[in-house]
């Protein structure tokens, strides 16, 4: 046939149009599209495959194959060419199927006649919807306008599919967002939550996707695309970085704003019928499908980027939301891909919890999700794509589960659960400001973890006697430049004030692994947990370690000041960073600056070689922390991003106890104050077996402080020391069937 024209690609989706307006039900209007699609590329063939589920294709509608296989031919993903072209999500064009690679012959579709074929995936934002199909009986290569021209129907049909233009019966035609579904995750901060759905990206639906007037399309795009410019225009101005890494990064943005080809591409869409909103998610598409394929990480951060604007772009055009985003529904649970700990924070603590794509469970925004105390799931497959604005969500970050839209059976037992939440936590408040005394007479030091400033509330409602653990890189995570240090001292100070005497264990800066600044160059690693990080940069950036030091004994401001230093390894580190404090100290005697009443110097125990340290280590500390989440991970040799292995050891494993009883030993010989700070410790069994061990202090989440000090306060050390070693020595793996069992029969 002659190769298509713009017009009749216009012809085309006018003839779709106008079969979308016809009063047919969903299989009718399907039948018919294939119908007008076979018509038009003159070919015998034209069929849609659409997913029922996940991993399977179904044929749903064709014009030319046995009427019979529709709704009864299925194939997984990656069978035949249709499953290849599903999978991969390029397109398959070849005069001689049979001979392709990965070719299945369907008997009960009759196909054996049809030598061409070309496939195209049926997708949108990067979610796989289906495939489209064309077959002729003569070999035929399809031509780059043909293939083009059938591009542009796929994206159609990707809209129709959004707006439920093809419900039907069956899996692969049920109605679209509004079905039950549940998502499976990883923990990354525990609790449990119910609202709504609020999208970080919010979700644009376009109900316009072909236009008549090409050239009214072309100005509508022109003017959003002008006034998009403008905004990042503005971006760039309100910047307050001059130069750097981030400097860069919105420039890339601009040069994305004012691209060319970008826009040529936008206006060929146009001309071929598609109204401006769907040209622009037509490229957006295919930037996401591209994003996919790329290995090197700073080309995707630029895909990442075009991606963004895309969606500012579709805001404009469409009016939905603003610029930046939609209103937020009452009591938001936030949807994302993932997200920074700057954008996170904008929200405040406004949202009763967050969900996302992609995310791990040392990433910022757990971090943020601990101190807010709300329930973090990441890793939830395909979320985004199936969440709309306002979508009812229950979100149970015990079992890693979502449930979107759940129904009433699920919400019941959902909200039973929370009830009882609710109940257990109100048996805590009187405990608030009781010690945690232990039945045998020893008291237990439970102290918070922090890093914002809101968090500090949390020290008198909670009931902890200090913060064993402020996180200083959160202020230099949410900036765009690296903080003043008359900014860092006014933190700090405000830190101490809000903390009325309490100590306050500030951590020096521990950036590296998965938390990296944005305006430093990131660090291509291997295994980036095992690599340049926490003190290691400190010690390699003395510049930024010497400015954070001067803002905290300039915050101290006469006060007491505690430092601990992340991620030592060994002994040398040690010296030299808690030289570096005394030096600055000396320096600001010399300056006339007011000095610390007393300054305490320690370390964070996280890697395995400093329980093995030279004892000069242990005497020269004024205190060590055992940094669990790390640790655990080293001991066990199991990455904690990895949901495959870091479930499977348990820090009440025999071996894990036996070492924490060395390190004990070791502090306890040399007068070294120890305690014990991470997840564990705020978890009521795990609190109380490191005190049986000889831990008198445990720094945790404040939500976790009522329960553990509610175990502690009714257990006998000396009897749960007593059922450990029993159980050690029965040569069990884990102590913690033999401990539970314990306290089913204390009062």
């Amino acid at each position: 046939m002659p190769e298509q024209t713009e017009s009749e690609s216009r012809k085309l989706l006018g003839r779709l149009r106008a079969a979308m307006g016809e009063a047919t039900a969903g299989q009718a209007r399907l039948d018919r599209i294939v119908e007008l699609i076979a018509s038009s590329m003159a070919a015998e063939v034209c069929s849609i495959y659409l997913f029922r589920d996940d991993e399977t294709l179904e044929l749903c509608a064709t014009e030319g194959l046995n009427a019979e296989a529709v709704h009864k031919t299925r194939m997984r993903l990656g069978e035949g060419l249709v499953g290849r072209v599903a999978k991969t999500g390029r397109i398959v064009n070849t005069p001689d199927a049979p001979s392709a690679p990965g070719f299945r012959f369907m008997p009960e579709t009759g196909e054996e006649i049809f030598s061409s074929f070309l496939g195209i995936p049926v997708r949108r934002l990067g979610e796989k919807l289906g495939v489209l199909v064309v077959q002729t009986k003569a070999e035929r290569q399809f031509s780059e306008d043909e293939v083009y021209a059938l591009e542009v129907v796929a994206m159609v049909l990707a809209e129709m599919t959004e707006l439920g233009a093809f419900v039907g019966d069956g899996a692969a035609m049920s109605a679209r967002h509004q079905q039950p579904e549940m998502f499976r995750g990883g923990i990354g901060q525990e609790g449990v939550a119910e609202g709504h759905v609020y999208l970080h990206e919010p979700r644009v639906v376009i109900t316009n996707p072909i236009a008549d007037d090409p050239g009214k399309e072309t100005e509508r795009l022109h003017a959003a695309v002008d006034r998009l410019r403008m905004s990042v225009d503005e971006m760039l101005s309100a910047s307050e970085t001059a130069d750097g890494d981030h400097r860069d990064v919105l420039e890339a943005y601009r040069m994305f704003a004012n691209s060319r080809s970008w826009m040529r591409r936008m206006e060929e869409d146009i001309n071929r019928g598609l109204s401006a909103e769907a040209a622009v998610e037509k490229e957006q598409s295919a930037a996401r499908a591209r994003m996919e394929e790329v290995p090197d990480a700073y080309l995707r951060e630029r895909l990442s980027d075009l991606d963004d604007l895309s969606n500012r772009l579709l805001r404009i055009l469409t009016g939905q939301g603003s610029e930046t985003g939609a209103e937020m529904p009452e009591n938001p649970i936030l949807i994302a891909r993932n997200i920074g700990p700057g954008e996170l924070l904008e929200y405040g603590r406004k949202l009763k919890g967050i969900v996302l794509e992609q995310g791990s469970v040392g990433s910022h925004a757990a971090i943020v999700a601990r101190a807010w105390a709300i329930p973090l799931i990441i890793n939830a497959d395909r979320v985004t794509s199936e969440a709309l604005n306002g979508d009812h969500v229950m979100v149970d970050g015990e079992q890693g589960l979502v449930h979107l839209r759940p129904d009433d059976t699920v919400v019941t037992a959902f909200r039973d659960k929370m009830a009882m939440q609710a109940e257990a936590q109100k048996r805590y408040v009187d405990l608030r400001d009781q010690p945690a005394l232990t039945k045998c007479g020893k008291r237990i030091e439970l102290t918070m973890n922090a890093g914002l400033m809101a968090d500090l509330p949390s020290l008198e409602s909670s009931g902890a006697e200090g913060v064993g653990l402020f996180r200083t890189e959160l202020q230099f995570l949410i900036r765009n430049k690296v903080p003043r240090r008359g900014e860092l001292a006014a933190l700090y100070s405000r830190v101490m004030d809000a903390s009325k005497g309490k100590r306050v264990v500030f951590r020096t800066l521990d950036i590296g692994s998965d938390k990296v600044l944005p305006y430093m160059k990131r660090e291509d690693e291997p295994n980036p947990a095992l690599g340049w990080r926490a003190i290691r940069v400190g010690l390699d950036k003395p510049g930024v370690m010497r400015m954070q030091t001067q803002a905290l004994i300039r915050g101290a401001a006469g006060r007491p000041l505690t430092v601990m230093f992340p991620f030592i390894a060994q002994f040398d580190e040690f010296r030299a960073a808690r030289q570096h404090v005394l030096d600055e100290i000396e320096r600001e005697r010399r300056l006339g600056h007011v000095l610390p009443e007393k300054v305490e110097i320690g370390a964070m125990l996280e890697t395995p070689s400093l329980a093995f340290a030279p004892r000069q280590l242990f005497e020269m500390a004024d205190f060590v922390s055992i940094g669990g989440n790390d640790l655990k991970q080293f001991f066990f040799a199991a990455d904690r991003e990895n949901e495959r292995v870091r479930r499977r050891y348990d820090v009440l494993n025999v071996s894990f106890l036996t070492f924490l009883e060395h390190i004990i030993g070791r502090c306890a010989t040399t007068n070294c104050r120890l305690s014990f700070c991470g997840e564990d410790a705020g978890r009521p069994i795990e609190a109380l077996c490191f005190a049986a061990m000889g831990l008198r202090s445990l720094s945790m989440r404040p939500a976790s402080i009522g329960p553990v000090k509610h175990i502690l306060r009714r257990a006998d050390l000396t009897e749960a020391k007593r059922v450990i070693d029993t159980a050690r020595g029965s040569g069990v793996q884990s102590v913690r069937g033999d401990v539970m069992e314990w306290l089913r029969t204390i009062d």
